[in-house]
């Protein structure tokens, strides 16, 4: 699938597996302004993203890049050497994902074996991508680079990720890495938060990434409902659109300065960062059943699980000016008779969290399962209505006509409906359109 441009919201309410592949040895911190010392990375090829989004079923890929503590400054030449007997070679790419700026992408450089020199007319931070099964390749990145700090997690002392920020000064970025994630800070940014906890910080990165992949149904290392073993891209942009507070899109996730306080701050992203949540949750939702009105609402399915994982109160319970919360509202719009597809986006996440309320924790990871191994016809908002209604009934073991047509009228086809009889299941014992939190 093509990258397309991202899908773009205001961030309302604001205030051990596949480690070894994703965590090549960084290399020392050099001294402020000298080159950065030779530093060899082994890489072992895996799947890519695009290859690894089908296999989900989601709507956005993860990303492909292994990084390298390494930064290429503007016109200079860098010198690159690669090993790479299984015959399969790496790509090195320069600077970082940015929609709205210019240049608004990484530049992709082929390496051959053997010796390569890449001169990018930006510069920005070094990573590599490796596409395959297994092989295995070195890079050694040389003479013209700088180093860049980095943080990785269950390596790296905090006393050591100071002297870097001290000493490696010219870099433009700074970096933490986990097993499931990439942080890319600007170093202003790294610099106003250098007094946090960052092995705290990615400890909380990775229960996030945890709790999207365990309400997604995913768990282990092999098999079709396997964890995603590439890293989730956290990238601090340098712009974006008017009234724009953060964005998701193919292979990353993009915060500007002023999202900071709950992307690079430990406090702020377990206690307020909905926002981070809701955009992890857009490169995790399911095409499947996500009609184009739904995608500002399953993605927050993810971040509902999140607070619950957190030990946030839902945020589906804050109240407006009136004293109403988000089931209050909804409930008295379904009650007068109004369509599924007229509520706004919050409302529209009621029925869907209901699920989860009636049938259990497992109803959402089992849809999902069921979504990955069937792999649906969905290439119409049609297909992807009939298909929510159907799977949520497989997965909840009823028939939830009711529940979709009745209750809540979402707008089901004939087809639809057919299909949910002819599951012969039996209707359930529970009104789950009553349930609350």
């Amino acid at each position: 699938m093509r990258s397309t441009p991202p899908r773009r919201t205001v961030l309302t309410g604001l205030s051990a597996l596949a480690g070894a592949a994703l965590l090549p040895s960084p290399a020392r911190a050099a001294g402020r302004a000298r080159p950065r010392a030779a530093a060899a990375i082994t890489l072992t090829a895996r799947a890519s993203a695009e290859s690894q989004r089908i296999r989900l079923g989601a709507a956005q890929r993860a990303s492909d890049f292994f990084t390298t503590a390494a930064h290429a400054p503007a016109n200079t030449p860098v010198t690159v050497t690669v090993s790479a007997p299984d015959g399969v070679l790496p790509t090195l790419y320069v600077g970082i994902p940015d929609y709205y700026a210019t240049p608004n992408a990484p530049r992709a450089y082929a390496l051959t074996s053997g010796a390569n020199t890449v001169t990018d007319p930006h510069g920005g931070p070094i990573h590599l991508t490796l596409t395959g099964s297994g092989e295995r390749a070195t890079v050694t990145i040389g003479t013209g680079s700088v180093p860049m700090p980095t943080f990785v997690h269950g390596s790296t002392s905090e006393s050591a990720f100071q002297a870097q920020l001290d000493s490696a000064t010219a870099s433009g970025y700074v970096q933490l890495r986990s097993a499931h994630a990439i942080v890319t800070l600007a170093r202003a940014t790294a610099l106003q938060y250098r007094t946090e906890d960052h092995a705290a910080l990615l400890d909380t990165y990775e229960q996030l990434l945890t709790s999207h992949a365990t309400f997604s149904g995913l768990s282990g290392s092999t098999g079709t409902h396997a964890r995603n073993p590439l890293p989730y891209h956290f990238v601090n942009v340098t712009k974006v659109a008017s009234g724009v507070g953060a964005y998701a899109t193919h292979g990353y996730t993009g915060y500007p300065s002023g999202a900071m306080a709950y992307i690079a701050g430990v406090n702020g992203l377990r206690t307020g960062g909905w926002g981070m949540y809701h955009e992890l949750g857009h490169q995790h939702q399911q095409f499947a059943y996500k009609p184009g009105a739904l995608t500002e609402v399953t993605c927050n399915l993810y971040s509902l699980a999140a607070q619950r994982t957190l030990g946030q109160t839902s945020r589906l319970l804050t109240k407006d000016s009136g004293g109403k919360d988000v089931y209050d509202l909804a409930f008295t719009a379904r009650d007068s008779g109004t369509e599924y597809t007229a509520l706004d986006v919050w409302q529209k996440l009621v029925p869907l969290w209901q699920l989860r309320l009636a049938f259990g924790t497992g109803v959402w990871p089992e849809l999902h399962r069921l979504i990955r191994t069937d792999n649906p016809a969905s290439a119409a908002d049609a297909d992807r209505y009939d298909n929510l209604a159907v799977y949520a009934s497989r997965a909840a073991g009823r028939d939830l006509s009711e529940f979709f047509v009745t209750k809540w009228r979402f707008p089901l086809t004939a087809s639809g409906k057919a299909r949910i009889t002819a599951l012969g299941l039996n209707k359930p014992s529970v009104d789950a359109s009553t349930y609350r939190e």
